[in-house]
């Protein structure tokens, strides 16, 4: 089914949304942080994380609860391991977190050859793919995975959530081979938080097995959705519970409490973050069929998994890269109606003008 999109320049999102962060205390290094990431997700089609989310996030478990903490500073955490920091994020911005930690990741492998960043006492980072991308484009295999705000997510076989959405961000530099990077990025709920958010605001059915209501029933009517249930039942519990279990060594909190500020006890209820990246020549053992070097042998590997039978099926990270493309195409960030008044909530709530819809160009897509 076709939508109409609004087409608002990035630079006039981008002075919203820093304008928004500084409103809320937050210094000009982390609003433009903010901002960057919200533009990145908006330019990629992420509608269930962008400024929208983020802002929402902040609202409900950041800034006006003690979630996170406007101008912190990041502590690193004295380890042995040269190829390994710990930081202790004291609450800061999870944008600024995540962006620093990528940059820190990528710097220890091209000395060691791959790079692991551990943070604790952080404040949750939105969409993972999009920090591995950024990796992947200068040319590493990046991962990252997370703790959300909130626990969320029904474990398999029960009625009670006790998991958060829990996301997994790949990402391998692939551009020379398929025109972009492979990104396998998703969280381990059958649909996203921010996606039933989503689907309130338009009205929209969520799909079958992928929420349920207070009673613990699956739903379909995103108003009714209270929990989320995993993807594909007991695998995607699984998945979920490697981010509690990765997070649990790193010292994060138990997730039932996590994100609930208003408790007032001695746990912690803050998520936690791995980062971790890896030069493509410390994987080689350097025997490639047919004299193929490595970047030959991956553009061969990829050939023949989208070989006879296959060419239609989509790469992970083709959705994205497309999407990047009409915002390019179309020389802003696309937006829909409900969006759009969403933003000017925004911008009620931090005294910036409105967006008006009659001024923006639109597209039906």
């Amino acid at each position: 089914m076709s939508e109409t999109y609004y087409i608002i320049p990035e630079k006039q999102h981008n002075t919203l949304v820093e304008h928004t962060y500084r409103h809320r205390g937050y210094h000009a290094d982390e609003a433009a942080d903010g901002a960057r990431f919200c533009a990145s997700a908006a330019t990629h089609g992420i509608r269930t994380h962008n400024a929208i989310k983020a802002l929402h996030l902040d609202e409900l478990f950041g800034s006006k609860v003690g979630g996170c903490v406007p101008g912190a500073q990041i502590r690193e955490i004295k380890t042995k391991f040269k190829a390994a920091k710990a930081w202790d994020a004291q609450r800061k911005l999870g944008q600024s977190v995540a962006y620093r930690a990528m940059e820190t990741c990528m710097r220890l492998a091209d000395e060691f050859g791959v790079g692991v960043v551990s943070v604790d006492n952080a404040f949750h980072y939105l969409w993972g793919g999009g920090y591995v991308m950024d990796a992947a484009k200068k040319g590493y295999i990046a991962y990252t995975n997370c703790t959300s705000a909130l626990a969320e997510v029904v474990p398999f076989g029960g009625k009670t959530p006790t998991l958060g959405t829990n996301p997994h961000s790949w990402a391998f530099p692939t551009t020379d081979a398929v025109g972009f990077p492979i990104v396998i990025d998703w969280a381990t709920s059958t649909v996203a938080m921010g996606r039933v958010q989503q689907f309130k605001r338009e009205g929209k059915p969520l799909p079958p097995n992928a929420a349920v209501d207070q009673a613990g029933n699956p739903t379909t009517d995103p108003n009714a959705a209270v929990a989320l249930l995993p993807f594909g039942g007991h695998k995607g519990y699984g998945l979920g519970l490697i981010d509690e279990l990765v997070a649990a060594f790193i010292g994060g909190s138990l997730p039932t409490i996590r994100g609930r500020y208003d408790r007032k006890d001695d746990e912690k209820h803050t998520p936690s973050f791995f980062f971790q990246c890896i030069q493509p020549a410390a994987l080689s053992a350097g025997a490639f069929a047919q004299g193929r070097d490595q970047a030959a042998n991956v553009k061969a590997v990829i050939r023949d998994i989208l070989g006879p039978g296959n060419e239609k099926c989509l790469l992970p990270g083709q959705p994205e890269a497309d999407a990047a493309k009409l915002t390019t195409k179309y020389g802003g960030l696309l937006f829909t109606k409900a969006e759009i008044e969403a933003f000017n909530e925004i911008a009620h709530e931090c005294g910036a003008a409105k967006w008006d819809v009659g001024r923006f160009k639109s597209v039906v897509l």
